[in-house]
């Protein structure tokens, strides 16, 4: 692996039409220390078309995370994960756990289009709807507007310690834990009521594991974008390490163009490449001061790389001011900039999309012919039958009645036998939403008119003003052995 040597961390930023720069000559022999100490990354801001585009995809993920919660939907909070009443709200729909394997069917696809995504163009995720990248961005420029341009970071931290770094170090950190308090608070208000939780948590009346998971996604929202920021994609986050496993020679990833940028080396504005026996790449250094994770992308792609495409923005500006064509770091296919054919549709990214489609349908279809009514059957422990007066044999049960629907309906119990229960009829019954009703059944019917010591029933509850919703369990009547 080469390395380059670097402009140092406490350096003045280098403009573009600032000539007086030093060539990058790349090291013979690169050393890595998995243990080496963290150098602080100073970005440097830079606008662009592709960080306009990081504005329509991050902010409305940021802004549904907030504000989700808070809205209502027919009278219940949007989206609600009620976990000591096991129902899980999601927009119009209740969840129970035994829905839970939808839950796997929903990791599996967001996988799988994750897998596509990445194979078709790799890590735009990453690089743009990322909730790591996302908060990450917030607080830089929270960082930025609290102590300044690259520059003036880099001469505040070094310098010794008055009221001015003082005051500008605490207003930095304030904004980060007012918009990290926000976040744990938000994450917390998907588990517990929003609005109940928000007058609770004022008064200090909240439950105390509420007060603490409020701390705790503070403090991890704290530490993860103010603090560790790239640590995280570089180390923590797994798919860093096997994304490239989904690459192939076709995956559109930001590259840099050796070929038009090589040798390096400054030269005036105004000046054109192949006169003064240079590449386009003027060294300066620009593709380096901002990337969120400190590389050099013309050292070849990187696992670190995130593909913001911060270094094509801050690459094409220069381009711009020195007349050259943009396009020397860019959005490209290892095929296209050997001069060879990209191809869009190949077997994987084909693969990766019809398991997708496919899976996506088969969820579609099993949450619209899910039941919703949930029903089970419990017999009686105790014993298995009991003779009461006048040669009767009685059977007990508790028949439990669930309303996964979100309004309130009404029910009919009924129990379909070859047997003759005298003392049973259709029974009719009124749920709320999302209610749990234990129902205890007895049913009788004379010992000498069962046909044998076990006799299959059938218990069904049918939804009155929907008669295509049935929920049936099958049990059994016990008696004593029929003589003969």
């Amino acid at each position: 692996m080469n390395t380059q040597e670097r402009q140092p961390a406490g350096g003045s930023e280098t403009k573009p039409e600032n000539l007086a720069v030093e060539i990058v000559v790349p090291a013979e022999v690169g050393e890595i220390d998995l243990y080496q100490k963290r150098e602080k990354i100073y970005t440097r801001a830079i606008e662009g078309f592709y960080q306009r585009i990081r504005v329509f995809t991050g902010w409305p993920l940021l802004l549904g995370y907030i504000i989700l919660p808070w809205l209502n939907w027919d009278g219940r909070q949007s989206v609600l994960f009620d976990l000591p009443a096991r129902q899980f709200h999601v927009l119009g729909l209740t969840f129970w756990p035994q829905d839970m394997t939808m839950l796997a069917w929903v990791l599996i696809i967001a996988a799988f289009g994750l897998f596509a995504v990445t194979n078709l163009a790799g890590r735009v995720w990453c690089g743009y709807s990322c909730p790591q990248t996302v908060w990450t961005s917030i607080f830089m420029w929270m960082e930025q507007k609290a102590e300044g341009t690259r520059n003036q970071r880099i001469k505040l931290d070094a310098a010794p310690w008055s009221f001015e770094k003082l005051r500008k170090k605490a207003y930095k950190h304030s904004m980060w834990l007012g918009f990290a308090f926000l976040t744990g608070f938000t994450f917390v208000g998907y588990f517990t009521p929003v609005r109940e939780l928000a007058v609770d948590f004022i008064d200090l009346s909240a439950n105390g594991w509420a007060f603490f998971w409020i701390a705790f996604f503070t403090a991890a929202t704290y530490l993860n974008a103010g603090w560790m920021r790239e640590q995280v994609c570089m180390y923590m986050c797994p798919y860093a390490r096997f994304q490239s496993a989904m690459f192939d020679p076709d995956t559109l990833i930001i590259s840099y163009d050796s070929k038009r940028g090589e040798p390096r080396g400054s030269r005036k504005r105004e000046a054109q490449s192949q006169d003064v026996g240079l590449g386009d790449c003027i060294d300066c250094q620009l593709c380096v001061q901002v990337c969120p994770t400190g590389i050099d992308i013309r050292d070849g792609l990187q696992y670190e790389c995130i593909g913001c495409a911060l270094c094509v923005d801050a690459c094409n500006s220069v381009m711009d001011k020195m007349g050259y064509e943009p396009g020397l770091i860019r959005y490209a296919t290892e095929n296209s900039l050997k001069g060879k054919k990209t191809h869009i549709m190949r077997p994987r990214l084909l693969g990766y999309v019809v398991a997708m489609t496919l899976m996506v349908g088969l969820l579609a279809y099993n949450i619209a012919d899910r039941d919703v009514i949930e029903l089970s059957v419990l017999r009686d422990r105790q014993a298995l039958f009991t003779e009461v007066q006048d040669g009767m044999i009685e059977n007990s049960y508790t028949v439990k009645i669930a309303n996964k629907t979100q309004q309130e309906h009404r029910y009919q119990v009924v129990v379909e036998s070859e047997i003759n229960f005298e003392n049973f009829h259709k029974q009719e019954i009124s749920l709320q939403s999302g209610e749990l009703l234990d129902l205890p059944m007895r049913l009788q019917a004379r010992a000498d008119s069962l046909p044998s010591s076990r006799s299959p029933i059938t218990i069904s509850v049918r939804q009155m003003d929907k008669e295509s919703s049935v929920a049936e369990v099958e049990s059994s009547f016990f008696g004593p052995v029929p003589q003969r």
